[in-house]
């Protein structure tokens, strides 16, 4: 028999590479990911948190307009702007990152078991509609109003039930495809649970789950942007696009100082499309159905 040299991954990587705009987007995440992990060791970086004052009347340089010296200008307390959104935005991604990758693989596993497993079927979706039925906005409020302020608390609030979409979507998938005629045969033929999912099964699933990912990712920092606006967000002393966000809006009627609101939410308007841009494309490149 002779080999076809296909290559599920290769084939992916290359329907992937074709599309520019999502390379460009992909290309600009990655140099604006390097470039926040590296601002603070640049030179002549300020703390974020320090509150700059002017040497000679020792008054807080508040509202300062973007200038040489503070190139976002200041808030109402004197804080570099500059320093508080690249430092926000640090923090914002990672909670996105890290809840992204808790709700998907989670949702994988319990999604699969979900699907495959008949048995567990009944048990996993009474499991479902119970934690479903509860909104998610009374939950997310609760349990950060009863846990302490932190980031811990963010990540915890949102993975709790982040994980349900994922979950419902992996397994209508592996419902549609477990029962096919090839799934069968290889069940027959005695072919491992585990090699039928991750040969047959795992490939449909590999779009729909970077696509979620990358929305996942924006959406958390959209959640911690509502937290933070009902006043159960990070504390101040932890800069966030979400602080900086509910910082800014007080501002949104004077036009001398809307700086402090447009640049946190031109950042995260970046960041959204951005990964929007990338999830879509890489779907549809990962989708086998667009493999010939």
């Amino acid at each position: 028999m002779m080999n076809s040299g296909y290559s599920y991954w290769n084939s992916t990587i290359r329907a992937f590479m074709k599309n520019k705009v999502s390379l460009f987007f992909m290309a600009l995440m990655a140099v604006f990911i390097v470039f926040i992990i590296i601002q603070p060791y640049l030179p002549n970086q300020k703390s974020p948190n320090v509150i700059y004052v002017d040497d000679t009347t020792g008054l807080q340089l508040i509202n300062m307009p973007p200038g040489r010296e503070f190139w976002f200008g200041t808030n109402s307390i004197g804080q570099d702007m500059w320093a508080r959104i690249w430092s926000g935005t640090r923090t914002s991604l990672f909670i996105g990152i890290i809840v992204a990758l808790w709700e998907n693989a989670i949702g994988l596993i319990i999604g699969v078991i979900w699907g495959y497993v008949r048995r567990l079927e009944n048990i996993i979706t009474s499991i479902y509609n119970v934690i479903n039925n509860l909104p998610r906005v009374i939950i997310l409020i609760l349990l950060a109003y009863t846990m302490k302020p932190g980031v811990l608390t963010m990540i915890f609030t949102m993975c709790i039930t982040g994980w349900l979409d994922t979950a419902r979507i992996v397994r209508n998938i592996v419902v549609i495809i477990r029962d096919r005629e090839y799934n069968i045969a290889s069940r027959i033929l005695g072919t491992p649970a585990y090699r039928i999912i991750y040969r047959n099964i795992l490939p449909y699933l590999v779009s729909v789950l970077v696509l979620k990912a990358t929305l996942s990712i924006p959406a958390a920092i959209g959640y911690e942007v509502f937290l933070t606006y009902i006043g159960l967000g990070l504390p101040l002393s932890i800069p966030s696009l979400g602080n900086l966000i509910n910082e800014g809006r007080g501002y949104i009627t004077v036009p001398s100082l809307r700086y402090q609101l447009m640049i946190p939410a031109m950042v995260l308007s970046i960041i959204t499309v951005s990964f929007y841009a990338i999830g879509n494309a890489f779907a549809d490149a990962s989708d086998p159905r667009n493999h010939f």
